[in-house]
């Protein structure tokens, strides 16, 4: 498999190289494609000197569309046939690639999530943002008569050709309930593995907003009707 690692960037100049590091040093990608979303703290000035690196492609966008328009630009440009969406936050380790890739390079799914909520180490803050996860995920399995764990988990690993005939619209953080719906009504095999997870708070840059879920929410109907 050639694994195209996507990093949606917007204003993380704190943190951009350090993920990227940790990504190169799994030794996995085929290419990495960080599309910045129109940062202003001077992110952009350290993605100009990763340009040199022969596997890291950067994508600059000319305003700030939010983190589904930046994923589904740095989805039309892969070379690769399997995708992964890194946060450039560093709330998700690299070093899970491997868990995460197995279940497709065992071909028992086409897609994988890494779950937040299935025993892995965690810090634990944050608890109405979990509660909004959690109420988001039970919304899903209602809706899509499923059993996911963590819908709205920011790994997610996927074949390129589950998207053949799929047309996404997201443009913020409607990205995640968006692709959960469309491929769970496609029927695409999806599969969990657990994950550590180390969130950061709103003091240190967290960008989702409880408005965020009520939009989530909303996709979540809306798709179940809709395509």
């Amino acid at each position: 498999m050639k694994l195209s690692v996507i990093i949606p960037v917007y204003n993380e100049v704190e943190t951009i190289n350090e993920i990227v590091r940790r990504v190169m040093e799994t030794g996995l990608p085929h290419e990495i494609i960080i599309v910045d979303d129109g940062s202003s703290d001077g992110t952009r000035e350290v993605l100009s000197e990763l340009n040199n690196n022969e596997i890291v492609r950067i994508i600059l966008q000319d305003n700030n569309y939010g983190k589904g328009f930046a994923i589904r630009t740095g989805i039309n440009a892969v070379q690769g046939d399997v995708i992964l969406i890194q946060d450039a936050d560093l709330e998700y380790d690299p070093r899970e690639y491997p868990r995460l890739l197995k279940p497709l390079e065992e071909d028992i799914s086409d897609i994988v999530y890494g779950s937040r909520f299935l025993g892995g180490a965690r810090r634990p803050i944050l608890f109405w943002h979990m509660m909004a996860n959690k109420l988001l995920t039970f919304t899903t399995n209602i809706l899509y008569n499923n059993i996911l764990s963590d819908m709205e988990t920011g790994y997610k690993v996927f074949r390129i050709n589950v998207l053949d005939g799929i047309h996404l619209q997201a443009k913020r953080f409607d990205f995640e309930p968006e692709f959960t719906a469309k491929m769970l009504k496609k029927k695409a095999r999806i599969y969990e593995v657990p994950i550590s997870f180390n969130p950061r708070d709103y003091s240190k840059g967290k960008k989702i907003k409880l408005s965020d879920a009520f939009i989530a929410m909303w996709t979540l109907i809306k798709y179940r009707f809709v395509n």
